[in-house]
This record gives C-alpha cells, structure tokens and sequence, in this order.
C-alpha cells in the first residue's frame, strides 16, 4: 500500500499538532512515514509487543484493548496511538485491532521523540505530565476575559438619553455601550455624560445618544491582561473600557468591576463568614465563591488548590453556623462531633454543590437529648447551609435525618453491619461515610472509629469485592465510534457529566485503594499519592491516574469558571464541540487512563507495569 507525498501532506497539514511544523518540515516529515494495511479482524500489535511507531488513523476504525482484554476505546481516522507505549520504554501498553480494513502512517520512533525534542506543539501535545502553573492570580496577570461583566447593556445610536438613562437606573449601572443592529460597537454614553452634558446644558431628553456618546471608545481585547485596563484607565483618566473581539463587542470593564476582583478571596470570604450575625448574612459571602472560583481558575490554580478553598468556605460556614445554635439553644448536654461526608469530605467542592453530613453524639446521651436538643441543633445548621446556597441533600444524608444523629456505638454498629453484610446499600452507604472529615466538635470521637473501620474493612476481601464491584458502576464516557459518548436524551442532551462520568470514577478508585491499603486521608488526590507510596499503585500507573485525574478534574473547574464568566449558574455539563481537537485528544486519552484503572482493579490487580 502506498500513499503520495502530496496525499500525506493534505492530510497532516489539517491535523494537530503536525499543522504547526513549517511547511518545509512538514514535507520532509510526510516522507518519514511507512504506510500500513492491515484487513478488518486482524490485530494491529499485541500487549507487550515493541512498538513499530506511533500509528495514525489515515482510514478505518480500530479497537484498542488494555492489558486485561477489556475494550477502552475505538478509534477513528484521524485520531493516534501507541503514545503512551513509545513515551515509556518502547513496548506496547495496550493491543489493537483493526474493526475494519484499515491504512496507518506509522511514524517510526526515532522520528517521534525527535518531534516532541525539536517542537514544543509536539511535546505539550504528547506529554500528559502535568504541567506547572502559576499561581499569581492577581489583577495584573489576570486576563480581561475572567475581568469583564459578559453582554454587556447595549442601546442603538438613535436611542434618546432619557430611555438610556431609565436603563442604566433600572440595570444600576453607569454606562451603555452604543452599537449597530449586528453589534458592531459605535460608542459609550456614561452616566457622566448625561450630568454633564445634558443636565449641566439644558438639552432635551429626546437627545440622542450619538449626539453625546464618546464615538470609537478605546478598545480592549479578551486577552489583554489587568495591568493593561489599569494603565489604560490611569493614562487616559477613564471608568469604562469596551472589550471586543474583532469588531464584536463581548464584555465592558469598570474601575468597579477591579475593585470587586481584588476584593475577592477567600481569606475575604472566610473572615466575613466567621462574623456573621445569622445564615443571611452568610448568604452575602457564598455568594462570592463563584466569583473566587473564576479568579483561581484563571489565576492557573491546580484545581485541588482551587477545591480546597472553596471547601474551606463551607467549613467556616458550617462551624459559624454550629456556633450560633449553641448560642440559641445553649451549651450541649453531651460532647458531640459534626462531620462532612462526600465532596465536603473530600474537600472537592466546586461551584456547585449540595450538603452532605451527620452527627456523631457521645454515649452518654439520652434519647431525649438526642431526639431534642441534636435534632433542634442539625435542624438549624442544616437549614442555614440551605439558606448559604449548600442546598439539602436529594438522599437525605443530612445530620436531620434521625439515622445519621447517634451516638458513637451506634455508628460503629452501622460499619460492622455494612462491612458483614455489605448488600447493595450498604456499599452505597459505605461509599459516602468512607469520606467523612470532622468539621467541628469533638474530633476524639471519630479517631478510634476511623482506625478501627479502615482496619476491619482492608481485612474483609469479600467487602472490599464489593466496594470494587460498586465502584465500577461509573464508567468513563468513552463510546464504540469517536470516543467520546455524550449524554443521549433530556435537558444535557450532546453532554458529557465530568462529575458522574468524569472525576466519580476516579474518586471511586482512590477510595478503593484507601480501603485496601488502610489510608486515612481522605481527599482523592492525596489517596492516590498515599497509595503510590504504600504500593498500592505503581509509579507508572499512579503517575498515569494522577495525571488523567488532574486533566478531568481541570477541564471541569474551566467549564464552570466559563459559565460564571457567560453569566449562568455553574454545573458539570460540557459539550464537547467547545474543545478544540487538542483538548478533546487529551480528554479522551484521560479517560482511557481511567477505565484501562478500572479494568485492573476489577481484575484483582489495580496496578500498571
């Protein structure tokens, strides 16, 4: 089989990263490959094999498998692989086959390393190390995209002042951006310009903007930084600062809209949290975490850092909130222990996110107490979180459920049964309890029983069966055809879920692996590193699952992060048309990284050599 230069070429040029080579180094790369017909049915390589190059598909599909003879992926022209092989050592980490009669270029790979030596497209694209990333999130490095208030208020040239200024009261703000019907930006009209322009003039409210407006605005671009607004606004002494993509007006940025951006952080939040008087003026301080949220994940921090102070909000609010029910209801009869469970455990949070918790009470109390005063006490802290946007939990894991207010020998009697007679839901159970973390309280009352139930539960094979078993249950979105299977039906139709789908299946794996080899932290990266270090996981296989966790759990923040900046709610429902080629590439090698875990875990292993 044999393919012209030309034909090579065309087809390399439209495809990443081998678009960004010079056009003479794309043509000498074009003649480097071997060309490869392999008949539907017939394997491509075999696990173990050294690999020949890296593969790309030119035409056909092919069907990757991983070293347990479990499908994780079925590729079509266009996309590449054998990567993963070629970065270690050389020997093939999966096997594949062609589902149908399919051409390869096989770059050889001698020439592939040399590519990802030379170029830095290649390596960034090739290499799923985690990179660093900065972590000044200050106003002057910060993008004017994560800075400016999105769609901003427009009115049209012929507008009169008094219909504008009627806007600008009812919006509260103190500018209206002037464009044509196609968006084009025409002008600014302040609320300056009509005090002194109109008022100071005595000119007659059926003016037209355009005849006060500041025609052709100095302009921004999305990708200018905060240093430049600033030097801007001081230089050529202005509040407003129109930011457009080519001629599209997408945003407006005030002298106000800095002043909230330094404002917000959440030593900010924590403080004016850890002061409120009741849950409505915590209220006004939640509030800012979607605010926080955009400016960490545009600041690059690593997405633990970003989680981890977003949770450590919720625990402010949760500890203010326990303080004030004492207040309320007086000192406590018996010592007692407030815990988080699920992502509040984990310290996961994001800018989106329910309350899960539960009491733990001394044995010393009395039914009474426990039916009165704890009852009265998660009532009120639970329906404070309520009121702070941590909205209660759809399956009831809350501390007002009678089942989750007891005393400590009942819960330990809850995790023998569970781990005894672990049924269906007592794994589901057992999963959500297995990422407690006390908030406030007590803290000896959980020590003991932490120990106690990590130590029973590695030691019982055919509960930790079955916490696999459970575990599984969430797949990767990875489908039979381009890789990526989206949402079919409903209101997230063409979506993929990167909480159920996405991050779930690996904080499910860290949590089988903290099972087994009897770690106590209980945040899903510092499980995995643990399990790395006691051996649970191997250094290429942790390596690999740290590296797909990071991937999945970032592209999730900056979906978020987006909506925030769109002016919308945050959620976990990306559609993957918004990534580029590059990112849906990594995305789905990352979730291969997941399931090829998932696959080794099922088959007793849960390690990668």
């Amino acid at each position: 089989m044999s393919l012209e230069t030309d034909e090579i070429l065309r087809f390399l040029n439209s495809l990443h990263p081998y678009d960004s080579l010079p056009e003479d180094a794309a043509r000498s790369l074009a003649q480097q490959f071997d060309i490869r017909k392999v008949v539907g049915g017939r394997s491509v390589y075999e696990h173990g094999e050294k690999l020949p190059g890296l593969f790309i598909i030119y035409d056909g599909a092919v069907e990757v498998r991983d070293e347990n003879n479990v499908v994780v992926s079925h590729l079509s022209p266009r996309n590449s692989f054998g990567e993963r092989g070629l970065m270690r050592d050389g020997i093939a980490v999966t096997s594949a086959r062609a589902d149908e009669t399919s051409i390869f270029l096989v770059l050889p790979p001698e020439i592939f390393h040399a590519l990802i030596a030379e170029h830095k497209a290649f390596a960034r694209f090739f290499d799923r190390a985690r990179k660093p990333q900065a972590s000044n999130s200050g106003l002057a490095t910060s993008r004017a995209e994560t800075l400016m208030a999105a769609n901003p208020l427009t009115c049209q040239p012929e507008t009169s002042v008094q219909d504008a200024a009627r806007k600008m009261r009812d919006k509260h703000v103190s500018s209206l951006c002037v464009t044509d019907a196609d968006e084009t930006l025409r002008g600014i009209v302040t609320t300056r310009d009509l005090s002194g322009k109109i008022l100071a003039e005595g000119l007659p409210v059926e003016t037209t903007v355009s005849r006060i407006m500041t025609a052709d605005p100095i302009t921004l671009a999305p990708s200018a930084i905060g240093s430049d607004i600033l030097h801007l606004m001081m230089e050529r002494r202005i509040g407003h600062v129109p930011i457009v993509e080519g001629k599209q007006l997408v945003g407006m940025i005030t002298q106000t809209d800095l002043t909230r951006f330094q404002a917000v952080s959440s030593a900010n939040l924590v403080s004016e949290i850890a002061e409120a008087a009741n849950a409505d003026e915590m209220a006004k301080g939640t509030a800012g975490i979607s605010g926080l949220l955009v400016q960490l994940v545009a600041g690059g921090s690593r997405h633990e850092v970003v989680t981890r102070l977003i949770t450590d909000i919720a625990d402010t609010a949760t500890r203010r909130l326990l303080a004030l029910a004492e207040e309320k209801l007086g000192p406590p009869p018996v010592p007692y222990l407030w815990l988080a469970c699920g992502s509040q455990g984990r310290q996961e949070q994001t800018g989106v996110s329910d309350q899960d918790n539960c009491l733990f009470l001394h044995d010393s109390v009395s039914d009474a107490d426990r039916d009165g005063y704890f009852a009265d006490l998660a009532r009120f802290v639970c329906d404070g979180l309520n009121t702070c946007g941590y909205v209660y939990c759809p399956g009831d894991m809350m501390a007002t459920n009678p089942r989750w207010c007891q005393p400590i020998r009942v819960w330990k009697g809850y995790f023998d049964g569970w781990i005894r007679n672990p049924d269906p839901e007592a794994q589901m159970l057992s999963s959500v309890m297995f990422d407690l973390r006390p908030i406030g309280g007590h803290t000896a009352l959980f020590e003991n029983l932490q120990h106690e139930t990590l130590k029973a539960s590695s030691e019982n094979s055919i509960f930790v069966a079955h916490m696999i078993s459970n575990s599984l249950k969430h797949t990767p979105p990875l489908n039979l055809l381009r890789g990526l299977a989206t949402i079919r039906s409903g209101e997230h139709k063409h979506a993929l879920d990167m909480k159920l789908n996405g991050v779930v299946p690996v904080v499910d794996l860290a949590r089988i692996y903290a099972l087994r080899g009897q770690i106590g932290a209980v945040n899903t990266r510092a499980r995995l590193v643990e399990a790395r270090a006691s051996g649970q996981l191997s250094q290429s296989g942790a390596g690999d699952l740290l590296d797909a966790y990071d991937l999945i759990a970032e592209t999730r923040l900056l979906h978020q992060a987006s909506l925030v900046k769109q002016g919308a709610a945050p959620d976990n429902f990306l559609q993957p048309s918004v990534l580029s080629d590059f990112e849906r590439s990594h995305l789905r090698d990352a979730f291969v990284v997941v399931k090829t875990m998932q696959s080794a875990v099922g088959h007793g292993r849960g390690m990668l050599s």
